[in-house]
């Protein structure tokens, strides 16, 4: 007889073991189908371990600047096998520790490829080919996404490398193209770029960092260039040739004129695709947007009853903390609670690059298109005095306000440490908290946060230290 379960999650990222725990929590009988790694690609490939590279890079960055600080440091270099090294040792640990909590939650993992094969039944097929058959009253997928290859140039690991290649690198390149400037091709720009290579980065749209409030991909722009990097943006990718030492690139600029140009390595970030291929949807009738998305409410339901999916491969933002409020959301919708519908209004974003980009709500642009008339401040990093003795003084904070009712529409921010500082906006925002309350409240002295202080107090002419 097929092992029977209330609740089995597809996929064991951040949204899915999230998901899997809360359910074990609620008391219902769980399983998590997973055909790699438990953790997903947000653990093993994605977030944890690029996170561990940009802390490499920036201790070297530091080590090369040593004199800065009144400190010496001879001829600083670095091992780049042990930096790879050490990155999947970060990610092998976080497995480890996803594993440990399956097993105090008591949560079944199936390790093998997942199949939807009719309504209520799932059949798990493992490495060896062995088929496991299963009997879930609800299912959950939450597959993820995988890169979005170039049509006309595949990644080969080689020479032209997705995110995942990035990650793994058997050589410093010496001469980068990166293709597409979100989160992830500016990380990756930035890691590389520290470690001596010569980097390019082209962007289809006007800006980099598109998502972002306008004002802050203008100073990313103009901080990237500073450290070295080309940046061509209005541009394209028109053709794009692997050979035994390098890539030839044709780079049609804004202006219209194409020229080609030799890197040693490409890396193409220009989005995702859902993981939704022969999971079983189709047969039963689950809805997709055009992109492959699956369509859902704010509960994770989609068209189906018993299916419900999250994460990556219900659409944007493709955040890692997004999936895990989502699959408890869904989760406890699914257990007969009550929670607040999800929704996508107050999810942070962040960018781990030097410097750091965060943000969270509308950009000041957004924010005029809802039809709201607005009050903005802005502090600069030059003004706070820990920047200053951190010697990151590059950088600011920008906040926007309903200029009727004082609401917090939206923050974003540039410079060290932002990515640490955005979650306090964040929470004011969750509390529906007025430009009154945050103009009383008292940041301690000397953080960087005082300029989170310093940001709203300008937006109502009452800046102190600009």
């Amino acid at each position: 007889m097929a092992d029977q379960y209330d609740l089995i999650i597809l996929g064991s990222g951040p949204g899915g073991y999230v998901a899997a725990i809360r359910a074990s929590q609620l008391g219902l009988k769980v399983a998590i189908v997973e055909r790699e790694l438990l953790g997903g690609i947000c653990l093993n490939w994605g977030c944890i371990p690029t996170k561990a590279l940009l802390r490499t890079s920036e201790i070297y960055h530091y080590m090369t600047h040593a004199e800065s600080y009144g400190l010496s440091a001879e001829k600083p270099g670095f091992d780049l096998k042990k930096i790879v090294e050490r990155s999947r040792g970060v990610a092998k640990q976080l497995n480890m520790g996803v594993t440990g909590l399956m097993k105090k939650n008591k949560v079944d993992v199936h390790l093998g490829t997942g199949t939807i094969t009719a309504k209520g039944k799932m059949s798990v097929e493992d490495a060896e080919g062995k088929k496991t058959e299963l009997s879930p009253k609800n299912i959950m997928v939450a597959t993820g996404a995988r890169a979005r290859d170039l049509p006309f140039a595949k990644a080969d690991g080689k020479r032209i490398w997705t995110y995942r290649h990035a990650m793994v690198p058997q050589e410093v390149p010496t001469k980068l193209l990166v293709i597409g400037s979100g989160a992830i091709g500016i990380e990756f720009a930035s890691f590389y770029s520290d470690l001596g290579a010569e980097v390019t980065v082209v962007e289809m749209l006007p800006r980099i960092l598109p998502v972002e409030d306008e004002a802050i991909s203008k100073h990313m722009e103009k901080t990237l260039k500073k450290q070295g990097m080309t940046i061509m943006t209005g541009a394209g990718v028109e053709k794009l040739e692997a050979g035994a030492k390098g890539v030839k690139a044709a780079i049609k600029d804004a202006k219209g004129k194409v020229s080609e140009t030799e890197f040693s390595h490409a890396i193409v970030a220009i989005g995702i695709v859902p993981n939704t291929e022969g999971v079983g949807l189709d047969a039963l009738g689950v809805k997709t947007a055009k992109n492959g998305h699956i369509e859902v409410d704010g509960y994770g339901r989609t068209n189906v009853e018993g299916i419900l999916a999250i994460g990556d491969v219900t659409g944007p933002p493709w955040l890692a903390h997004k999936a895990s409020h989502e699959g408890v959301v869904a989760v406890e919708k699914l257990a007969g609670g009550n929670p607040h519908p999800f929704e996508t209004w107050n999810i942070p974003g962040c960018t781990y690059s030097r410097p750091q980009v965060a943000s969270v709500g509308f950009t000041e642009a957004k924010a005029k298109e809802a039809g709201h008339k607005v009050k903005v401040g802005n502090f600069p990093f030059i003004g706070n005095g820990k920047a200053i003795a951190l010697g990151e003084a590059e950088g600011f904070i920008k906040t926007v306000f309903d200029a009727e009712t004082g609401e917090l529409l939206g923050a974003h921010m540039v410079g060290a440490e932002v990515t640490e500082l955005i979650q306090g906006y964040a929470v004011a925002r969750q509390l529906e908290t007025t430009e009154a309350e945050l103009m009383e409240t008292v940041f301690p002295h000397p953080t960087l946060s005082e300029m989170m202080h310093e940001s709203v107090l300008d937006a109502y002419d009452r800046v102190l230290h600009i």
